[in-house]
Protein backbone atom coordinates (compact mmCIF):
# COMPACT_ATOMS: atom_id res chain seq x y z
CA UNK A 1 0.00 0.00 0.00
CA UNK A 2 1.33 3.06 -0.97
CA UNK A 3 1.79 6.13 1.22
CA UNK A 4 1.01 9.77 0.39
CA UNK A 5 2.36 12.79 2.58
CA UNK A 6 -1.23 14.18 3.42
CA UNK A 7 0.48 17.53 3.95
CA UNK A 8 1.20 17.33 0.01
CA UNK A 9 -1.95 16.73 -0.58
CA UNK A 10 -3.78 20.50 -2.16
CA UNK A 11 -5.71 22.27 0.94
CA UNK A 12 -9.26 21.67 0.95
CA UNK A 13 -11.53 24.67 0.00
CA UNK A 14 -12.62 26.54 3.13
CA UNK A 15 -16.06 26.38 1.36
CA UNK A 16 -16.42 22.11 1.66
CA UNK A 17 -13.35 21.40 4.53
CA UNK A 18 -14.67 17.71 4.47
CA UNK A 19 -14.64 17.20 0.61
CA UNK A 20 -18.28 15.88 1.14
CA UNK A 21 -18.48 17.04 -3.21
CA UNK A 22 -16.65 13.74 -3.40
CA UNK A 23 -19.30 11.83 -2.59
CA UNK A 24 -20.97 12.81 -5.87
CA UNK A 25 -21.26 11.29 -9.35
CA UNK A 26 -20.57 13.43 -12.00
CA UNK A 27 -24.02 13.12 -12.96
CA UNK A 28 -25.35 14.38 -9.56
CA UNK A 29 -22.95 17.25 -9.78
CA UNK A 30 -24.37 18.17 -13.23
CA UNK A 31 -28.00 18.28 -11.84
CA UNK A 32 -26.95 20.46 -8.98
CA UNK A 33 -25.12 22.65 -11.38
CA UNK A 34 -27.90 23.16 -13.49
CA UNK A 35 -30.43 23.96 -11.01
CA UNK A 36 -27.73 26.56 -8.77
CA UNK A 37 -27.33 28.55 -12.31
CA UNK A 38 -31.05 28.62 -12.71
CA UNK A 39 -31.91 29.86 -9.25
CA UNK A 40 -29.17 32.37 -9.81
CA UNK A 41 -29.98 33.96 -12.92
CA UNK A 42 -33.64 33.86 -12.05
CA UNK A 43 -34.25 34.08 -8.50
CA UNK A 44 -31.31 35.00 -6.61
CA UNK A 45 -31.63 38.51 -7.77
CA UNK A 46 -35.18 39.09 -6.22
CA UNK A 47 -36.23 36.32 -3.62
CA UNK A 48 -35.31 39.29 -0.60
CA UNK A 49 -37.62 41.49 -2.47
CA UNK A 50 -40.15 38.80 -2.56
CA UNK A 51 -40.02 37.44 0.57
CA UNK A 52 -40.35 40.94 1.82
CA UNK A 53 -43.92 41.64 -0.30
CA UNK A 54 -44.92 38.21 0.90
CA UNK A 55 -45.13 36.47 -2.58
CA UNK A 56 -43.47 35.66 -6.27
CA UNK A 57 -45.06 38.24 -8.58
CA UNK A 58 -44.85 35.74 -11.93
CA UNK A 59 -45.99 33.18 -9.81
CA UNK A 60 -46.84 30.58 -13.19
CA UNK A 61 -43.94 32.12 -15.19
CA UNK A 62 -41.70 30.38 -12.81
CA UNK A 63 -43.40 27.45 -12.31
CA UNK A 64 -43.06 27.03 -15.99
CA UNK A 65 -39.51 27.60 -16.08
CA UNK A 66 -38.83 25.03 -13.00
CA UNK A 67 -40.87 22.47 -15.46
CA UNK A 68 -38.81 23.37 -18.15
CA UNK A 69 -35.74 22.83 -15.89
CA UNK A 70 -37.24 19.23 -15.33
CA UNK A 71 -37.71 20.13 -11.06
CA UNK A 72 -41.37 18.92 -10.95
CA UNK A 73 -41.67 15.69 -10.25
CA UNK A 74 -38.04 14.93 -11.43
CA UNK A 75 -37.89 11.58 -9.37
CA UNK A 76 -40.95 10.14 -10.60
CA UNK A 77 -40.83 8.06 -13.89
CA UNK A 78 -42.87 8.43 -17.20
CA UNK A 79 -45.33 10.82 -18.10
CA UNK A 80 -42.85 13.70 -18.62
CA UNK A 81 -41.17 13.19 -15.35
CA UNK A 82 -37.49 13.24 -15.60
CA UNK A 83 -36.60 10.01 -13.90
CA UNK A 84 -33.65 11.03 -11.87
CA UNK A 85 -32.78 9.35 -8.42
CA UNK A 86 -33.87 10.25 -5.28
CA UNK A 87 -30.00 11.89 -4.47
CA UNK A 88 -30.51 14.16 -7.80
CA UNK A 89 -33.58 15.15 -6.57
CA UNK A 90 -32.58 15.99 -2.96
CA UNK A 91 -29.56 17.72 -4.31
CA UNK A 92 -31.86 19.60 -6.73
CA UNK A 93 -34.04 20.11 -3.29
CA UNK A 94 -30.83 21.77 -1.40
CA UNK A 95 -30.31 24.15 -3.98
CA UNK A 96 -33.38 25.28 -4.06
CA UNK A 97 -33.52 25.93 -0.40
CA UNK A 98 -30.59 27.51 -0.56
CA UNK A 99 -32.47 30.08 -2.23
CA UNK A 100 -35.45 30.30 -0.29
CA UNK A 101 -37.54 27.27 1.77
CA UNK A 102 -40.68 28.83 0.07
CA UNK A 103 -38.99 27.74 -3.31
CA UNK A 104 -38.24 24.22 -2.47
CA UNK A 105 -41.73 24.38 -1.06
CA UNK A 106 -43.85 24.57 -4.42
CA UNK A 107 -41.64 22.31 -5.89
CA UNK A 108 -41.82 19.61 -2.89
CA UNK A 109 -45.47 19.96 -2.70
CA UNK A 110 -46.17 19.90 -6.62
CA UNK A 111 -43.41 16.78 -7.25
CA UNK A 112 -43.14 14.88 -3.72
CA UNK A 113 -47.55 15.31 -2.55
CA UNK A 114 -49.64 16.21 -5.50
CA UNK A 115 -47.88 14.46 -8.50
CA UNK A 116 -46.45 11.87 -6.50
CA UNK A 117 -50.11 11.09 -5.13
CA UNK A 118 -51.40 10.75 -8.54
CA UNK A 119 -48.18 8.71 -9.64
CA UNK A 120 -48.53 5.88 -6.94
CA UNK A 121 -52.08 5.98 -6.36
CA UNK A 122 -53.75 7.36 -9.15
CA UNK A 123 -55.81 5.42 -12.01
CA UNK A 124 -53.73 4.86 -15.75
CA UNK A 125 -56.40 7.54 -16.98
CA UNK A 126 -55.65 10.00 -14.09
CA UNK A 127 -51.49 10.10 -14.74
CA UNK A 128 -52.15 10.33 -18.11
CA UNK A 129 -54.76 13.30 -17.66
CA UNK A 130 -52.30 15.67 -15.17
CA UNK A 131 -48.68 14.26 -14.64
CA UNK A 132 -47.32 15.27 -18.00
CA UNK A 133 -48.30 18.48 -17.34
CA UNK A 134 -47.69 19.25 -14.28
CA UNK A 135 -44.16 18.18 -15.11
CA UNK A 136 -43.96 21.10 -17.85
CA UNK A 137 -45.77 23.58 -14.58
CA UNK A 138 -49.13 24.28 -16.82
CA UNK A 139 -50.92 22.69 -13.60
CA UNK A 140 -50.23 23.59 -10.23
CA UNK A 141 -50.96 21.25 -7.60
CA UNK A 142 -51.49 21.38 -3.74
CA UNK A 143 -52.16 18.93 -0.94
CA UNK A 144 -55.11 19.03 1.24
CA UNK A 145 -54.56 16.78 4.55
CA UNK A 146 -54.05 19.33 7.31
CA UNK A 147 -57.09 20.72 9.11
CA UNK A 148 -57.81 23.31 11.58
CA UNK A 149 -58.37 20.92 14.35
CA UNK A 150 -56.73 17.57 12.55
CA UNK A 151 -52.48 18.34 12.46
CA UNK A 152 -50.21 15.93 13.79
CA UNK A 153 -53.22 13.90 14.01
CA UNK A 154 -54.73 13.51 10.60
CA UNK A 155 -56.82 10.48 11.34
CA UNK A 156 -59.06 12.70 13.16
CA UNK A 157 -59.94 15.03 10.20
CA UNK A 158 -63.37 15.74 9.52
CA UNK A 159 -63.87 16.43 6.02
CA UNK A 160 -66.11 14.05 4.67
CA UNK A 161 -67.22 12.34 0.89
CA UNK A 162 -70.35 10.63 0.23
CA UNK A 163 -71.73 8.77 -2.08
CA UNK A 164 -74.44 10.99 -4.23
CA UNK A 165 -75.54 8.37 -7.34
CA UNK A 166 -72.29 8.37 -9.31
CA UNK A 167 -71.10 11.53 -8.04
CA UNK A 168 -69.22 12.12 -4.73
CA UNK A 169 -70.12 15.44 -2.68
CA UNK A 170 -67.22 16.68 -0.46
CA UNK A 171 -67.71 19.04 2.51
CA UNK A 172 -64.90 20.10 4.65
CA UNK A 173 -61.85 22.63 5.54
CA UNK A 174 -58.17 22.13 5.27
CA UNK A 175 -55.66 24.39 6.93
CA UNK A 176 -52.45 25.64 6.12
CA UNK A 177 -51.73 24.49 2.50
CA UNK A 178 -48.61 25.41 0.24
CA UNK A 179 -49.91 26.84 -3.08
CA UNK A 180 -53.60 26.83 -2.52
CA UNK A 181 -54.18 30.19 -3.78
CA UNK A 182 -52.92 29.62 -7.12
CA UNK A 183 -53.42 25.65 -8.00
CA UNK A 184 -55.32 24.10 -10.50
CA UNK A 185 -55.84 21.34 -8.09
CA UNK A 186 -55.87 20.10 -5.44
CA UNK A 187 -55.07 16.64 -3.94
CA UNK A 188 -58.33 16.38 -0.92
CA UNK A 189 -58.31 13.57 1.60
CA UNK A 190 -61.46 12.76 3.16
CA UNK A 191 -63.25 10.40 5.26
CA UNK A 192 -65.98 8.19 3.63
CA UNK A 193 -67.95 5.07 4.42
CA UNK A 194 -65.52 3.18 3.16
CA UNK A 195 -62.36 5.02 5.32
CA UNK A 196 -59.89 7.61 3.98
CA UNK A 197 -60.28 8.33 0.52
CA UNK A 198 -58.05 10.82 -2.11
CA UNK A 199 -59.71 12.73 -4.81
CA UNK A 200 -58.37 15.35 -7.36
CA UNK A 201 -60.41 18.47 -6.88
CA UNK A 202 -60.30 21.18 -9.75
CA UNK A 203 -59.78 24.24 -8.22
CA UNK A 204 -62.67 25.73 -10.61
CA UNK A 205 -65.25 23.17 -8.85
CA UNK A 206 -68.82 24.92 -7.91
CA UNK A 207 -68.18 25.52 -4.01
CA UNK A 208 -64.46 25.18 -3.38
CA UNK A 209 -62.26 28.50 -2.56
CA UNK A 210 -58.80 28.55 -1.47
CA UNK A 211 -58.37 32.00 0.31
CA UNK A 212 -54.61 33.01 1.18
CA UNK A 213 -53.52 33.11 4.54
CA UNK A 214 -52.18 36.58 4.91
CA UNK A 215 -49.88 37.83 7.87
CA UNK A 216 -47.65 35.08 8.09
CA UNK A 217 -43.88 35.83 9.28
CA UNK A 218 -41.99 32.64 7.26
CA UNK A 219 -42.04 31.50 4.06
CA UNK A 220 -43.29 34.60 2.88
CA UNK A 221 -42.43 33.61 -0.75
CA UNK A 222 -45.02 31.00 -0.75
CA UNK A 223 -48.46 31.26 -0.97
CA UNK A 224 -50.33 29.21 1.97
CA UNK A 225 -53.69 28.84 1.98
CA UNK A 226 -57.07 27.26 3.34
CA UNK A 227 -59.30 24.95 0.99
CA UNK A 228 -62.96 25.74 1.49
CA UNK A 229 -65.24 22.79 0.11
CA UNK A 230 -68.84 23.05 0.98
CA UNK A 231 -70.94 20.45 -1.23
CA UNK A 232 -67.88 20.10 -3.87
CA UNK A 233 -69.40 17.57 -6.29
CA UNK A 234 -66.19 15.32 -8.13
CA UNK A 235 -67.37 12.38 -10.56
CA UNK A 236 -66.59 8.65 -9.31
CA UNK A 237 -63.50 8.90 -11.49
CA UNK A 238 -62.09 11.68 -9.32
CA UNK A 239 -61.41 9.70 -6.43
CA UNK A 240 -57.97 8.15 -6.75
CA UNK A 241 -58.85 3.95 -6.77
CA UNK A 242 -55.76 2.73 -5.04
CA UNK A 243 -55.74 4.49 -1.86
CA UNK A 244 -57.31 3.82 1.27
CA UNK A 245 -57.25 4.80 4.61
CA UNK A 246 -53.78 6.74 5.82
CA UNK A 247 -51.33 4.74 4.14
CA UNK A 248 -52.29 7.46 0.78
CA UNK A 249 -51.73 10.34 2.72
CA UNK A 250 -49.02 9.28 4.70
CA UNK A 251 -46.54 7.46 1.88
CA UNK A 252 -46.94 11.14 0.41
CA UNK A 253 -45.78 12.92 3.34
CA UNK A 254 -42.71 10.74 3.41
CA UNK A 255 -42.06 11.43 0.01
CA UNK A 256 -42.12 15.31 0.61
CA UNK A 257 -40.05 14.56 4.15
CA UNK A 258 -37.34 12.98 2.26
CA UNK A 259 -36.84 16.45 0.31
CA UNK A 260 -36.80 18.48 3.42
CA UNK A 261 -33.82 16.22 4.63
CA UNK A 262 -32.07 17.89 1.80
CA UNK A 263 -33.67 21.10 1.81
CA UNK A 264 -32.94 21.83 5.10
CA UNK A 265 -29.17 22.10 4.17
CA UNK A 266 -29.27 24.24 1.30
CA UNK A 267 -30.74 26.89 4.19
CA UNK A 268 -28.39 25.71 6.38
CA UNK A 269 -25.06 26.14 3.66
CA UNK A 270 -26.25 30.10 2.70
CA UNK A 271 -26.21 30.82 6.16
CA UNK A 272 -22.62 29.53 7.01
CA UNK A 273 -21.12 30.87 3.69
CA UNK A 274 -22.47 34.45 4.69
CA UNK A 275 -21.34 33.98 8.24
CA UNK A 276 -18.23 32.86 7.06
CA UNK A 277 -17.57 35.99 4.33
CA UNK A 278 -18.49 38.20 7.11
CA UNK A 279 -16.13 37.01 9.23
CA UNK A 280 -13.40 37.25 7.30
CA UNK A 281 -14.82 41.34 6.03
CA UNK A 282 -15.82 42.32 9.25
CA UNK A 283 -13.15 44.38 11.24
CA UNK A 284 -13.21 45.19 14.97
CA UNK A 285 -10.51 45.76 17.52
CA UNK A 286 -8.50 46.46 14.20
CA UNK A 287 -8.55 42.55 13.24
CA UNK A 288 -11.35 41.08 11.36
CA UNK A 289 -13.83 38.91 13.57
CA UNK A 290 -12.83 35.66 12.16
CA UNK A 291 -9.67 35.83 13.58
CA UNK A 292 -11.27 35.71 17.54
CA UNK A 293 -11.12 32.32 18.92
CA UNK A 294 -14.93 32.37 19.96
CA UNK A 295 -16.10 33.39 16.39
CA UNK A 296 -13.98 30.53 14.92
CA UNK A 297 -16.18 28.48 17.54
CA UNK A 298 -18.92 29.16 16.30
CA UNK A 299 -18.04 28.36 12.95
CA UNK A 300 -16.47 25.34 13.08
CA UNK A 301 -18.95 24.35 15.16
CA UNK A 302 -21.58 25.16 12.58
CA UNK A 303 -19.60 23.49 9.65
CA UNK A 304 -19.44 20.32 11.98
CA UNK A 305 -23.21 20.35 12.00
CA UNK A 306 -23.61 21.01 8.59
CA UNK A 307 -21.05 18.42 7.13
CA UNK A 308 -22.71 15.77 9.60
CA UNK A 309 -26.21 16.42 8.38
CA UNK A 310 -25.27 16.05 4.92
CA UNK A 311 -23.85 12.85 5.28
CA UNK A 312 -26.92 11.59 6.68
CA UNK A 313 -28.53 13.17 3.86
CA UNK A 314 -26.88 11.53 1.26
CA UNK A 315 -26.24 7.94 3.04
CA UNK A 316 -30.40 7.82 3.36
CA UNK A 317 -30.29 9.01 -0.61
CA UNK A 318 -28.24 6.07 -1.31
CA UNK A 319 -31.02 3.79 0.47
CA UNK A 320 -33.72 5.31 -1.14
CA UNK A 321 -32.18 4.64 -4.59
CA UNK A 322 -31.64 1.20 -3.69
CA UNK A 323 -35.09 0.94 -2.57
CA UNK A 324 -34.21 0.32 1.19
CA UNK A 325 -35.40 3.88 2.99
CA UNK A 326 -37.88 3.30 6.25
CA UNK A 327 -40.21 5.91 7.17
CA UNK A 328 -38.40 5.88 10.19
CA UNK A 329 -35.35 6.69 8.93
CA UNK A 330 -36.62 9.57 7.14
CA UNK A 331 -37.19 11.03 10.26
CA UNK A 332 -34.35 10.65 11.66
CA UNK A 333 -33.38 12.90 8.76
CA UNK A 334 -36.12 15.61 9.07
CA UNK A 335 -35.43 15.52 12.79
CA UNK A 336 -31.96 15.93 12.87
CA UNK A 337 -31.48 18.22 9.55
CA UNK A 338 -34.18 20.41 10.20
CA UNK A 339 -33.33 21.17 13.76
CA UNK A 340 -29.49 21.66 13.32
CA UNK A 341 -30.43 23.56 10.25
CA UNK A 342 -32.08 26.30 12.54
CA UNK A 343 -29.54 25.99 15.13
CA UNK A 344 -27.09 27.21 11.84
CA UNK A 345 -29.12 29.87 11.46
CA UNK A 346 -29.26 31.06 14.42
CA UNK A 347 -25.82 30.98 15.17
CA UNK A 348 -25.03 32.69 12.20
CA UNK A 349 -27.08 35.74 12.69
CA UNK A 350 -25.26 36.04 16.08
CA UNK A 351 -22.01 36.63 14.04
CA UNK A 352 -23.75 38.97 11.68
CA UNK A 353 -24.76 40.82 14.49
CA UNK A 354 -27.45 44.16 13.58
CA UNK A 355 -26.70 43.16 9.89
CA UNK A 356 -27.83 39.28 10.80
CA UNK A 357 -31.24 40.70 10.85
CA UNK A 358 -31.17 42.80 7.43
CA UNK A 359 -32.69 40.90 4.31
CA UNK A 360 -29.41 42.59 2.48
CA UNK A 361 -28.19 38.94 4.05
CA UNK A 362 -30.09 35.88 3.95
CA UNK A 363 -29.78 34.38 6.98
CA UNK A 364 -32.91 36.08 9.02
CA UNK A 365 -34.72 35.15 5.85
CA UNK A 366 -33.83 31.49 6.13
CA UNK A 367 -34.31 31.27 10.14
CA UNK A 368 -37.64 32.61 9.77
CA UNK A 369 -38.54 30.31 7.25
CA UNK A 370 -37.01 27.03 8.57
CA UNK A 371 -39.34 27.74 12.44
CA UNK A 372 -42.46 26.86 9.31
CA UNK A 373 -39.51 23.81 7.91
CA UNK A 374 -39.60 22.98 11.82
CA UNK A 375 -43.05 22.05 12.15
CA UNK A 376 -44.46 20.89 8.70
CA UNK A 377 -44.41 17.80 7.12
CA UNK A 378 -44.19 16.47 11.49
CA UNK A 379 -43.31 18.34 14.29
CA UNK A 380 -39.69 17.82 16.20
CA UNK A 381 -42.33 15.98 19.01
CA UNK A 382 -44.01 13.38 16.58
CA UNK A 383 -40.66 12.23 14.76
CA UNK A 384 -38.76 12.59 18.12
CA UNK A 385 -41.72 10.02 18.81
CA UNK A 386 -41.22 7.88 15.84
CA UNK A 387 -37.40 7.63 16.68
CA UNK A 388 -38.41 6.70 20.40
CA UNK A 389 -41.03 3.81 19.34
CA UNK A 390 -38.09 2.43 17.27
CA UNK A 391 -35.79 2.11 19.72
CA UNK A 392 -38.04 1.17 22.44
CA UNK A 393 -40.51 -0.50 20.81
CA UNK A 394 -43.68 0.89 22.72
CA UNK A 395 -45.80 3.90 21.05
CA UNK A 396 -46.00 6.95 22.37
CA UNK A 397 -48.29 8.92 20.50
CA UNK A 398 -51.45 8.49 22.92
Amino acid sequence: MSHTDPMSLPAPDPADPAALDDLLSDEEREVRAAVRAMLDARVEPHIAEWFEAGGIPDIRGLTRELGALGVLGMHLDGYGCAGMTATQYGLACLELEATDSGLRSLVSVQGSLAMFAIWLWGSEQQKQEWLARMAAGEVIGCFGLTEPDAGSDPASMTTRARRDGGDWVIDGRKMWISNAPYADIAIVWAGTDDGIRGFIVPADSPGFSAPEIRHKLSLRASATGELVLDGVRVPASAMLPEARGMKGPLSCLNEARYGIVWGALGAARSSLEAARRYARERVQFGRPIGAFQLTQQKLADMSLEYIKGYLLAVHLGRRKDAGLLRPEQVSIGKLNNVREALEICRTARTILGANGISLEYPVIRHAANLESVLTYEGTVEMHTLVLGQLLTGEQAFR
